[in-house]
This record gives C-alpha cells, sequence and structure tokens, in this order.
C-alpha cells in the first residue's frame, strides 16, 4: 500500500533499538526522512545507517529525554536539519518491574520521568511544527496499561497516564489538525521480551523452548510479535490512510486483550 509519507519527516524517539528501531526502518521504506533520538550514539549511528539504504536522510540526536529542557533540543535539532516536522513517535522509556515494596521512591520518579514526562515534552516541543504540517503523533504505550499487575505498578501507572494523555491531545488535535493515537504492543521479540523469557526460565526452572511456551499459554495467544508489525502499524497511523483515526488506543499482542 502506497502511504503517501514520501518526502515526509518524522521523528522517532528510543530510535536506538527494538521496536523503536524497526519503527525507522519503517518509516523510511515509506520514503520518511528521520531524526533519531535516544541516549546510545553509537547504536543510532548503526541503525542510521541501515536506514540510507532506502535514500532517505537521517539526523542522529542524543538526548536523555528525562531532562527538562530535551523535548525542545531535539525538535529543534530535527526541524533544523529537515526544516519541517510531520510526525511525532513517543517510544522512549522502560519503567521497573518489581514487587512494589520494594520499589523506591527514585524508582517510581524515574519511571514517570522518562517515559510520561518524555512523551509530554516531545509533544508539547512539536505540537507547533505539527500543526503546521497538519501532522501527527503516535505513542508507542503497551499492553500494561490495561490491567493492574503486582509486579508492574510503576508501568501500569505510567502507562495508563500516557493513554489519557492520548486522549486529551487528541481532543485539542481535533481543533489543531494534529491526530494523535497510541499502540499498546505486548509479546513483541525484543530485548525486554528476552528479559522476561530469561526470568521465566530462573523462576520456573524451565528451557528456553518451554518458557515461551508458557508466557504464550498465559497469553492465550500463537505466537511472539514482530517489531516490523509494530513499525507497519505507525506507518498506517501515521499516514493519510488513517485521517479518521483520532484518539485511538490500537492493542497490538495476538488477542491477549480481551476486555472493552
Amino acid at each position: 500500500m502506497e502511504l503517501g509519507l514520501s518526502g515526509k519527516v518524522a521523528l522517532v524517539t528510543g530510535a536506538s533499538r527494538g521496536i523503536g528501531a524497526a519503527i525507522c526502518a519503517a518509516l523510511a521504506r515509506e520514503g520518511m526522512d528521520i531524526c533519531l533520538v535516544a541516549r546510545d550514539e553509537d547504536k543510532m549511528r548503526e541503525i542510521a545507517a541501515n536506514l540510507h539504504q532506502s535514500n532517505v536522510q537521517t539526523h542522529v540526536h542524543t538526548a536523555d529525554l528525562r531532562a527538562p529542557n530535551s523535548g525542545d533540543k531535539a525538535v529543534a535539532a530535527a526541524v533544523a536539519t529537515f526544516g519541517r516536522l510531520d510526525l511525532i513517535v513517543n517510544n522512549a522509556g522502560a519503567t521497573k518491574r518489581a514487587d512494589f515494596f520494594t520499589l523506591t521512591e527514585d524508582d517510581w520518579q524515574d519511571g514517570f520521568a522518562l517515559k510520561f514526562h518524555g512523551y509530554v515534552r516531545m509533544t508539547r516541543a512539536a505540537w507547533p511544527h505539527l500543526r503546521e504540517s497538519r501532522g501527527s503523533v503516535v505513542n508507542i504505550v503497551g499492553i500494561g496499561s490495561r490491567a493492574g499487575s503486582a509486579e508492574f505498578t510503576i508501568g501500569g501507572s505510567v502507562n495508563v497516564a500516557i493513554l489519557n494523555f492520548t486522549k486529551a491531545m487528541a481532543d485539542i488535535g481535533v481543533e489543531h489538525g494534529v491526530r494523535v493515537n497510541a499502540i499498546n504492543p505486548e509479546l513483541i521479540e525484543t530485548d525486554r521480551f528476552t528479559r522476561n523469557v530469561e526470568r521465566t526460565m530462573r523462576e520456573q526452572s524451565l528451557t528456553r523452548e518451554d518458557a515461551v511456551r508458557h508466557l504464550l499459554e498465559a497469553h492465550r495467544t500463537t505466537r511472539v510479535g514482530r517489531p516490523d508489525e509494530v513499525g507497519a502499524l505507525t506507518a498506517f497511523l501515521a499516514s493519510d490512510k488513517a485521517d479518521f483515526i483520532q484518539g485511538s488506543i490500537i492493542d497490538i499482542d495476538g488477542g491477549a486483550t480481551r476486555s472493552l
């Protein structure tokens, strides 16, 4: 499907690995120039070099999105390089998973600082440019927002806050001509999934194959998702093909989420 994204510009946070890197690749295949934002400059430069095979331009911006001025600087770098901005993909940030009573005040502050406040900062900084281009925001959130989990108190709380923020900005976006949507991935083949498998192996004395099978059975799904599937969905939401999709929260989880 031709998505009409060629020549447009995206800024992707958390672009150095996993889902973020796959989103960059999907957008590059559609012809978008990309500003990659993350903390690991070497990994971003490696990814950017691969993106050049799609004949697109890239810019690497190293940033810690917990810093109050990080969003302004990243957006300014993208606009200075490409002269416009059509899409923000908020993807950076992982939260600590642990028993609630072992989590510290710093753990909670860090969880909200990077993922929630990072998304807020990037959206605020990019908004004037997105209004001008009639662009869009795609927030990568997580299925942990759908139900409470004893070991995911920080992540679940952060993700719920981002979903509410998505809805609120979509409401503003109706008037301003900016589309805002969210994607909830789960069980995607990333480093985080690998750590989850390894934790399951340790806790239940399972082989890797059995640990993966256990996780799939627990979620009642048939396979693990691929990062490129999240990338393809992001590209679609960024395109005019999704022009009437506003404030939507789309689960990409193989059917694991059964609540309304």
